[in-house]
C-alpha cells in the first residue's frame, strides 16, 4: 500500500503496445479526414452552379405540316387512240388497164419538181405533172415496160405500171431519189 493513502497508478503499457493502438487509429482519422475533405469540395462546386446536368436526347418522327395554301396534284389520264393505217393506194388493175393496154401513173409530192421517163424497150416518152396517168398499146414483140420518176430536190412519190391485171409498183422519197417500176414479159406472153 501506499503511505499517503492515495490510490495506486495503474501499472503503465510497454511503449511497442502504445504503437500498435496509436497507428492505427491515426490512419482511421487520416482516411476519415480525407473522405469529409472531398465530400465538402463537392457541396462546393454544387454550391457555384457546376454541378453537372443530365443529357437529354429527345428524337421526334413527324409528318411535315401540310400547306393548305398548296392544292393537291391532279390525277393523270392517258388517252389511247388506235389509227388503223390506210392502205397504200393502188392502182385499179383491170378498170384501168383494158387488155393490150399498159397504164403507167405517177402520184405523190414533188414540190420542186419530177422528171418523169415510160415506155418500152423500144420506146422512151416524157411525162410531167403529178398526178401522171399515162396508157401506151402493148406491143407483141416488147420484152419490158417500165416507168421510172426522179425527185428534183425533195418530195414523196409513188409509181406504178400495169398490163393485163399485173402491176409493179415502187416509192422514192426525199433529195434525188428515183421512183421506179417495170413488168417483163415471160415465154407464156404474160407479164410479171
Amino acid at each position: 500500500m501506499s503511505w499517503n493513502n492515495q490510490p495506486s497508478p495503474a501499472p503503465s503499457r510497454p511503449r511497442w503496445a502504445r504503437k500498435r493502438v496509436a497507428l492505427p487509429v491515426a490512419a482511421i482519422l487520416l482516411f476519415a479526414g480525407v473522405g469529409i475533405g472531398s465530400a465538402q469540395g463537392e457541396d462546393a462546386k454544387a454550391a457555384d452552379g457546376d454541378k453537372p446536368t443530365p443529357k437529354v436526347t429527345v428524337t421526334v418522327t413527324a409528318k411535315p405540316a401540310r400547306v393548305k395554301d398548296t392544292p393537291e396534284p391532279a390525277p393523270t389520264v392517258t388517252v389511247t387512240k388506235t389509227v388503223t393505217a390506210k392502205p397504200k393506194p393502188k392502182p385499179k388493175k383491170s378498170e384501168e388497164a383494158p387488155a393490150g393496154t399498159a397504164v403507167f401513173k405517177v402520184w405523190g409530192s414533188a414540190p420542186s419538181g419530177v422528171d418523169i421517163t415510160y415506155g418500152s424497150d423500144g420506146e422512151n416518152l416524157d411525162g410531167s405533172g403529178l398526178p401522171l396517168t399515162r396508157k401506151l398499146k402493148v406491143k407483141d414483140d416488147a420484152l419490158y415496160y417500165q416507168i421510172s420518176a426522179q425527185l428534183m430536190g425533195g418530195g414523196d412519190i409513188r409509181c406504178s405500171v400495169t398490163i393485163d391485171g399485173e402491176t409493179k409498183t415502187g416509192h422514192a422519197r426525199g433529195g434525188y431519189n428515183i421512183c421506179s417500176a417495170q413488168l417483163n414479159g415471160d415465154f407464156t406472153g404474160g407479164w410479171d
